[in-house]
């Protein structure tokens, strides 16, 4: 493979492209991703405060573990206060876990996107085998629970594979969370047909800006808002997605609910002009516009592949 030109996809200037709207003529689209992690106690793995301790890691084992104690019930109370739909990055043995969570979301009718079984197990540390096992596992344990399987994927840590966007179009999948890289969708080549490509912020992300940059919540909330402000602003010319990724262990934290209540606030406010929506709504509505070429089995060609 020429490592020296990525082969999903070609370059794209943003201000080259068809123009577009969402639904209801709007022109910005948000939809929230909430992560829901299993994170093993033995082994440990995943992510940490303070690596380099020895199993068990009981401090960052339970740090992560209050997301799913307490931090998801109080994002889920408040997102049923705005009225707003969310997109959970489900680490699928959380159905065995935290099942008493996982029935709140299907009760609200948010999607699930599949997260892999566990955060401490990623993609790109697998063989092409075990990865399209991996994935199998993952997918058929959401079909099972949620009588369908899902539309999209989010690699656990964000590190995908040589072959990840491959497997996932052979296993169904109509689109990824791993490519952060654009404000509008755009369509991935694989070997088994085209893969759309959602916009995913790496910024607008609790995990590298709290945890990895040391960010306050207040700072987080500005961040957020400041990018919304601005994007409505820029989606004037353009239709965009803004998306927002949130983990229930470190925005479940209350000082950090707090401060992410003035983010919904703030974007709840403009109704009129934003389309909240899942990543799946919104992949669907993009894919009904831009279907990528016909008769190409590795075509990734819409208005910008």
């Amino acid at each position: 493979m020429d490592f020296q030109h990525n082969p999903r996809l070609d370059y794209s200037a943003i201000i080259n492209r068809p123009d577009f709207t969402w639904p209801g003529r709007k022109r910005l689209a948000i939809y929230v991703a909430l992560a829901v992690e299993h994170f093993p106690y033995g082994p440990g793995g995943g992510l940490t405060y303070s690596p380099g301790l020895k199993g068990p890691d009981t401090y960052n084992w339970a740090w992560r573990e209050y997301g799913n104690r307490v931090g998801g019930f109080r994002l889920i109370d408040l997102f049923n206060d705005y009225q707003l739909p969310l997109s959970v990055l489900l680490n699928t043995r959380c159905y065995e876990h935290c099942t008493a969570l996982l029935d709140q979301f299907r009760a609200r009718g948010d999607e699930i996107v599949a997260h892999g079984t566990t955060n401490a197990i990623h993609p790109n540390n697998l063989s092409l085998e075990e990865e399209r096992d991996y994935i199998g596992q993952a997918t058929e344990a959401i079909k099972r629970h949620e009588g369908k399987p899902p539309a999209g994927w989010m690699s656990p840590g964000a590190h995908p594979s040589i072959h990840t966007e491959d497997l996932l179009r052979e296993a169904g999948y109509k689109y990824t969370l791993d490519w952060p890289m654009d404000d509008q969708p755009a369509w991935l080549r694989t070997t088994a047909g085209p893969l759309l490509s959602m916009p995913y912020p790496h910024e607008v992300n609790d995990v590298p800006m709290i945890v990895l940059h040391d960010g306050t919540a207040t700072a987080f909330a500005d961040m957020a808002i400041d990018n919304f402000e601005e994007m409505l602003r820029q989606s004037e010319e353009q239709s965009l997605v803004y998306g927002i990724t949130i983990h229930s262990f470190i925005i479940g934290q209350p000082y950090r609910l707090r401060q992410f209540r003035r983010v919904l606030d703030a974007l709840t406010a403009r109704r009129d002009r934003v389309w909240f929506a899942t990543a799946s709504q919104i992949a669907d509505h993009y894919a009904g516009l831009f279907a990528p070429e016909r008769g190409s089995s590795t075509s990734g060609t819409a208005p910008h592949a």
